[in-house]
């Protein structure tokens, strides 16, 4: 008998951890703190969290929707709340009509178009990396910001992606740099895929040239490729997190003279897409790079860049 609860003690751990590790870090984080949010809204107007109902949920998406937020925001607030019901045991109907009718009021008052952050392009690529050469900085800082900002454009990486990746995930063959991509967002399972980034002809603004130089310096030969420096220019064991790349990208565009307001960590990853697009890349070609499981977002990639290039005005001589 002791046996059997043993058994089951350890199989309920067991089930524990595997409900932890059913989702993303980062995707828990984002479900605490948009229930967190929800909490405080109920809280300050004197209604219960848990369990709640979907009168109270339509109530707290009316409020996000008199504040400005996102379509986007609104729906993953929604999903993040009805997901936190789950774990905790309780039932909410997030498809309820008082919900549901809501948002597409909500929807056709206030529109639907996202602004995204813009593109960052190969012109301004290469002002990034000519400012980045200029400064009065040592090589290692400047040539570990350099390859972060030419690897996470060339590869059409997310910022998690960028600092996530280890020495053992590079494979450096006569073509090009090899790199696995161990887990994404849309790889939650970790099955994992490989980017291929060939030789530029242009050694300066080369990925694959500018991280061998990283290596080199760094003397990395395991553990996170790209680190924090402490006390100046030494290097630590430490990753960077991902909130690093978006403010390097800020920090390099300011002193390249642009506006870094509309730019933001994703500006490489759409940089990228967009860049391809307007080379001619095909659909394919740019979802095998990016990882993209769905043509939507690369499609409007597309789009984005063929606005000129297809534009009905081109036939028309004035």
């Amino acid at each position: 008998m002791n046996e059997i609860i043993t058994d089951i003690k350890a199989l309920q751990e067991e089930t524990l951890l595997n409900l932890q590790s059913s989702k993303a870090n980062n995707t828990v984080r984002a479900y605490k703190s948009d229930f967190n949010d929800f909490g405080l809204f109920c809280t300050k107007n004197g209604f219960k969290t848990l369990p709640s109902e979907p009168k109270i949920v339509s109530l707290y998406l009316t409020y996000l929707s008199t504040k400005d937020a996102k379509m986007s925001t609104l729906k993953r607030r929604l999903v993040s709340i009805g997901v936190i019901h789950r774990l905790k045991g309780h039932y909410l109907d997030t498809k309820h009509p008082s919900i549901i009718e809501n948002i597409m009021g909500i929807k056709r008052r206030k529109g639907s178009i996202q602004k995204g952050k813009k593109p960052l392009l190969i012109n301004n690529l290469k002002q990034l990396i000519n400012v980045i050469d200029q400064q009065n900085k040592q090589d290692i800082k400047k040539l570990r910001d350099r390859s972060i900002i030419l690897i996470g454009f060339s590869g059409g990486f997310r910022r998690n992606e960028i600092v996530s990746l280890d020495y053992d995930d590079l494979d450096f063959v006569e073509e090009g740099l090899k790199i696995q991509i161990k887990r994404s967002k849309t790889d939650q399972y970790g099955e994992g895929f490989v980017k291929a980034l060939p030789y530029f002809d242009s050694s300066k603004y080369c990925p694959v040239i500018s991280l061998k130089n990283w290596i080199e310096i760094s003397k990395i030969k395991s553990g996170p490729l790209f680190r924090r420096f402490v006390k100046g220019s030494k290097l630590s064991d430490n990753r960077l997190t991902d909130q690093t790349v978006a403010l390097l990208i800020k920090e390099y565009l300011k002193l390249a003279g642009i506006d870094s307001k509309n730019y933001s960590g994703h500006s490489l990853r759409s940089g990228f897409a967009t860049s391809a697009a307007e080379s001619g890349a095909e659909e394919r070609g740019i979802m095998a790079m990016t990882g993209h499981k769905s043509t939507e977002m690369v499609r409007r990639y597309i789009k984005e860049a063929n606005l000129f290039k297809n534009n009905a005005l081109n036939k028309i001589k004035i």
